[in-house]
């Protein structure tokens, strides 16, 4: 039953992609079977073969024990706030903010050392000859596993400025669906708190999503933007042999600086739209006091919402989303106000909204609804993404700037569309 599910959701959205397409005529359905397969088959190896399993959830387990050590340097300069033993224990500036910085620091270090690229040419070289793509696009997609939207097409820099479009949507579309590693971790603290069990939970799921994500945004960008000759793309890869600082301590240095940018405009976002959210929700709720629609609210729901606010509006509005994606019927308006707040406002603040959701049991812990949701909010789809990727990667390669500005919209659906996907083949195999 779920894997018939899964599989009639999966399609849905395939179809979705398809009736957006810009030449249907021209799609590879080769290239989309198999982005299919790999997603489906790694998200299988990772839950269900005991050998793959055993493997993640060791990197996983490794990947919070990181967190306790690199929390060392908030307890340093916070103290006692930053001690996830008292009761004031989740501060989000306190606990989520500095990992931020450190796994900024911690990827620009692996781009000195090589590591990051090597890498990356591995999975590049694997998407390349998988679904023969040009190989400035599947390292670009490589790159987009561990790097954010605008620090992954540094890898392409000097293949962008003759990058058609097809090429330029598949790099933006695998920019919006992917999770930066400087965000994976705050996510995991997010969701995790300070349980290392249940961090390793979401630490274990957030590692699969990274990874599958990448076909999903393969798949999504070339149904909706197919490359038009295929016979002419560029298939060698090449990382360009650029240095990130002088030493290992400059570049320390340079990526603690890019994460305090992050973390900074992570803290701020956040304040921002946490108040526009509750003076939206303080006027709606005028409206419905002024309209009587708050009675009326509170009754059909089954005092379910008090009155007019967002959550109702994003609950209902995107709860189809959240049935097709698999979610049990249940809690699809829950996770339909998380894909609205994901997509109108940022993955942070949705993220946000499920831990409450789970803290509180409005979503089970370790539940299906859970996981969907999980998966679902990753990437970075929403509507102020575009204009970083247009700001990123036209500061690049500057005559893209008007193809970057007309694909942004089918960028951001596409990226919606591929982390929905990943959501929908972990929800039919996952078993709680």
């Amino acid at each position: 039953m779920e894997i018939g599910r899964g599989i009639a959701g999966l399609l849905v959205l395939l179809f979705i992609c398809y009736l957006l397409s810009v030449n249907k005529k021209q799609i590879n359905w080769r290239l989309v079977m198999t982005g299919m397969f790999l997603q489906i088959m790694f998200a299988l190896g990772v839950m269900k073969v005991n050998v793959i399993h055993i493997l993640f959830e060791w990197i996983s387990d490794y990947f919070v024990s990181l967190l306790r050590i690199f929390h060392k340097g908030s307890e340093f300069l916070f103290g006692s706030l930053a001690d996830v033993n008292q009761p004031w224990a989740f501060v989000f500036a306190v606990q989520v903010l500095p990992t931020i910085i450190v796994f900024s620091a911690l990827s620009a270090l692996l781009y000195y050392l090589g590591i990051l690229q090597k890498i990356c040419y591995f999975f590049a070289w694997l998407l390349s000859k998988s679904m023969k793509l040009s190989g400035a696009e599947s390292l670009s997609t490589a790159a987009n596993i561990f790097l954010g939207q605008t620090e992954a097409p540094i890898m392409v820099r000097p293949y962008l400025a003759a990058m058609n479009k097809s090429e330029i949507l598949c790099i933006m579309v695998g920019g919006m669906a992917n999770t930066a590693g400087s965000v994976l971790g705050a996510y995991v603290k997010m969701l995790g708190g300070s349980d290392p069990n249940t961090q390793s939970f979401f630490a274990l799921h957030m590692l699969t999503q990274s990874i599958i994500s990448a076909p999903a945004a393969i798949v999504v960008s070339k149904l909706m933007f197919p490359n038009a000759d295929e016979q002419s793309l560029d298939r060698e890869i090449k990382i360009p042999k650029e240095s990130l600082g002088n030493n290992v301590l400059d570049a320390i240095s340079i990526g603690t600086s890019d994460g305090v940018k992050l973390a900074v405009n992570v803290g701020a976002m956040l304040i921002v739209f946490t108040a526009m959210v509750y003076l939206a929700d303080a006027t709606l709720f005028k409206i419905g006091s002024w309209t009587q629609l708050n009675n009326v609210i509170y009754e059909i729901t089954e005092h379910r919402y008090d009155g007019l606010s967002l959550r109702l509006i994003f609950g209902y509005l995107f709860a189809p989303l959240a049935w097709i994606i698999g979610t049990p019927i249940q809690d699809i308006l829950n996770v339909g106000q998380l894909l609205g707040e994901k997509t109108m406002i940022n993955e942070f603040y949705a993220y946000g909204t499920l831990s409450k959701m789970i803290s509180t049991n409005m979503i089970i812990p370790f539940s299906k609804s859970a996981l969907i949701a999980t998966y679902a909010l990753s990437g970075f789809a929403n509507f102020a993404s575009i204009g970083i990727q247009i700001g990123g990667i036209s500061a690049m390669a500057p005559n893209q700037r008007a193809n970057l500005s007309v694909l942004g919209i089918k960028a951001l659906i596409g990226g919606t569309i591929a982390c929905l996907m990943t959501a929908c083949v972990a929800g039919m195999i996952y078993n709680n």
